[in-house]
């Protein structure tokens, strides 16, 4: 079967006097039945071409499955007298959601079941969901179309019926009243998908009350409740500034601003008695605690609890009636310190493994006495910690079960450093399998990585990912800047006009791995989604020799052209991440590296690019364009796939064991393309 051809039509894009001509620009129009049409050949090609992987495709969703306890329920919480938690049944995609009155012995009552909603609906995801003071009233959003633009309901706990009051149009928080009658929303603009406007719903009301509306479009907000319950805090957020307002969750008095927003600044607070505790950056790069009256809220006001550290980030804290838990990275590794309130004494809890995943988890009682965490590494999978906040003891409140013979032992993981271009020192973390490792450059390798808008990517646990390491595979993230995995300067050295950084990182992680012979210089394939797939593509046009093969996932190829368009979804707020091409020098640097306005007539390796019709982050339409350009310009005869899910938007398929199918398939692909490289129609490779 021969690959689409898409349909040229030429549209001259202008700016700052430079001309670029965009073959496919029509493609924006998702209603357009030539498009669909295209979409629909894409992925019928690619069916065409991966038909010889089918059987190993079933083979690898039914292994990754099988690793996977059917019947699971999570670790449970507390809060307001319940204890809650979620549990999966057998041959059920999604959770049904429990509680139990004040003891685990208690009878159980089923507040949600995802699953009879889900029979609705093509696409289905229960997005969050509160209860109210009175525990009588459950509001929940859901997500019916992958969009994110979401529908708020609300359920009876005591008499189990759904009420006929919806509200369209949504963002996912969701914040009660202590009236138990009263719940505060965001809403989202249908076309930018920016939630824009804080509004106050009244069980049973016709008309919800305007609370707050954010003028400037590069601001989002947001509303939420303070863990002790007794405020609501309405914040406001772009990629480098807060603003907060905050109330009683008790009374009707309007909003008080907490602290005029500042260029720049960013800082989060929470409710403590009578007094705040706020995580700022106010000269503070990698952030600081303070303190202050509630009452009191200016700068001046302000005492210090946590002093600044260039080579500690602070990046979340949990606060207690007796204790303060403060997550905090040092050296791209996550640690925990534990203030006593009466004199703010500190210990730490020591790291677990050499490299590992380490969060707070959930917390909602204010006078409780353990620390819940959430815990994995390259080798151990998911497991939740409850620390004893005045002994630091830990105990297991819950555990991943990876059935099939998994054992930890088997897997080997490392933490090495890598020099970049400019010298500056990586931090790649590794895993494989010990009996089918050696280090002599002989094996595959698969690396991932992000690198945008702070975002860590810590080593984490994936049992459908032992279907690789069973394969010789060696799996490698690298934290690139871009993220936060070293502090703040490792953000703002890999965005604006430092992105470049971002992406030579990837490649000399990639070049130094085979040197270290951690890996074949003929199997190195990479992987990335969203920004990463930006990245995907950047080191694709830098490099594309480099690589046996790209995995790009919804990938962020068309920078110009969308961050032009302030109509696309989230665009505005993305200035401060890419900047704004309306200005000459960010307009040039992106288009220097756009990997859309930078194919060339060259060779490209194996790529596999995937997309939802969907998808409210990035628009279908960027991945479209991009294989229909690659296919006009490339010159090798290499597989290049474009599969779009047209029923999903950014996550794909949001069922427990749905998304398994989209796993196998880009695994499938990489074993198909090995197998091939190698000559041999074995593509069960080991």
């Amino acid at each position: 079967m021969k690959p689409p051809v898409a349909l040229k039509k030429p549209t001259i894009l202008s700016k700052h006097g430079d001309k670029r001509i965009d073959n496919y620009f029509w493609m924006k129009d998702r209603e357009n039945p030539e498009v669909i049409s295209y979409l629909k050949k894409e992925n019928a090609y690619g069916k065409s071409v991966l038909k010889p992987t089918a059987k190993l495709q079933e083979k690898l969703y039914r292994e990754m499955k099988a690793r996977m306890k059917e019947e699971e329920s999570t670790a449970p919480y507390f809060k307001n007298g319940y204890w809650y938690y979620e549990r999966y049944e057998k041959k059920k995609e999604h959770p049904v959601y429990c509680r139990k009155k004040e003891t685990l012995k208690a009878p159980e009552e089923i507040i949600f079941d995802a699953n009879s909603h889900a029979k609705k609906h093509t696409y289905y995801e229960l997005v969050s969901f509160a209860v109210s003071q009175d525990n009588q009233w459950l509001a929940f959003a859901e997500d019916l179309t992958g969009r994110r633009l979401y529908r708020i309901s609300f359920k009876n706990l005591r008499t189990g019926k759904i009420s006929p009051d919806t509200i369209e149009n949504t963002g996912s928080d969701l914040a009660w009243h202590n009236d138990n009658e009263s719940l505060y929303y965001t809403l989202k603009d249908t076309t930018t998908l920016r939630p824009f406007s804080v509004k106050k719903h009244r069980l049973g009301g016709k008309r919800d009350q305007l609370v707050f509306e954010e003028k400037d479009d590069t601001f989002i907000c947001g509303i939420s409740k303070s863990k002790d319950d007794t405020l609501l805090f309405l914040g406001s957020y772009s990629s480098t500034t807060t603003e907060f307002r905050f109330k009683s969750a008790g009374d009707n008095l309007d909003f008080q601003l907490f602290l005029k927003r500042s260029k720049g600044h960013e800082y989060y607070p929470e409710s403590s008695g009578d007094q705040f505790i706020i995580k700022t950056n106010h000269r503070a790069p990698n952030f600081k605690l303070v303190s202050c009256p509630q009452s009191k809220r200016g700068l001046k006001s302000w005492k210090l609890i946590q002093k600044h550290d260039s080579e500690v980030l602070i990046e979340d804290f949990e606060v207690y009636e007796k204790y303060l838990a403060v997550q905090e990275k040092k050296e791209g590794l996550t640690r925990l310190r534990i203030y006593n309130t009466k004199n703010y004494r500190y210990r730490f809890i020591p790291p677990f493994e050499q490299t590992y995943t380490l969060y707070i988890g959930v917390n909602p009682e204010y006078n409780a006495e353990t620390l819940r965490i959430g815990y994995s590494s390259l080798t151990t999978p998911h497991t939740t910690y409850d620390i004893h906040l005045k002994s630091l003891e830990k105990t297991i409140a819950g555990q991943t079960k990876v059935l099939g013979g998994f054992k930890s032992k088997d897997y080997k993981s490392e933490r090495i450093w890598i020099k970049s271009h400019d010298g500056v020192k990586i931090p790649v973390s590794l895993v494989y399998h010990k009996d089918h490792f050696t280090r002599r450059g002989k094996n595959p390798l698969l690396l991932y990585a992000y690198g945008s808008y702070g975002s860590t990517i810590d080593p984490y646990f994936s049992s459908a990912r032992l279907s690789l390491l069973n394969r010789g595979f060696v799996f490698a993230i690298a934290h690139i800047r871009g993220g936060e995995d070293l502090g703040r300067h490792w953000y703002d050295n890999g965005k604006l006009l430092k992105k470049k950084n971002t992406f030579l990182d990837f490649i000399a992680c990639a070049e130094n791995l085979v040197r270290l012979k951690y890996a074949d210089k003929e199997k190195v394939f990479a992987m990335g989604g969203s920004a990463g797939g930006l990245l995907m593509g950047a080191i694709a046009n830098m490099q594309p020799q480099l690589w046996a093969g790209i995995v790009s996932n919804v990938p962020f190829v068309d920078v110009v052209t969308t961050m032009l368009d302030d109509t696309i979804p989230l665009t505005t707020g993305e200035y401060d991440e890419w900047g704004n091409p309306n200005e000459k020098k960010y307009y040039h640097y992106m288009k220097a590296y756009s990997p859309y306005d930078n194919i060339e007539a060259k060779n490209y390796p194996p790529m596999l690019i995937t997309s939802g019709l969907h998808d409210s982050q990035v628009q279908y339409w960027e991945p479209t364009k991009y294989v229909a350009r690659l296919r006009e310009l490339k010159t090798d005869n290499h597989i290049l796939i474009l599969h779009t899910n047209m029923k999903a938007g950014h996550g794909g398929l949001p069922g427990r064991f749905e998304h398994l199918r989209e796993i196998a398939l880009e695994y499938a692909f990489i074993l198909f393309v090995l197998s091939k490289s190698a000559g041999s129609e074995n593509i069960n490779y080991i």
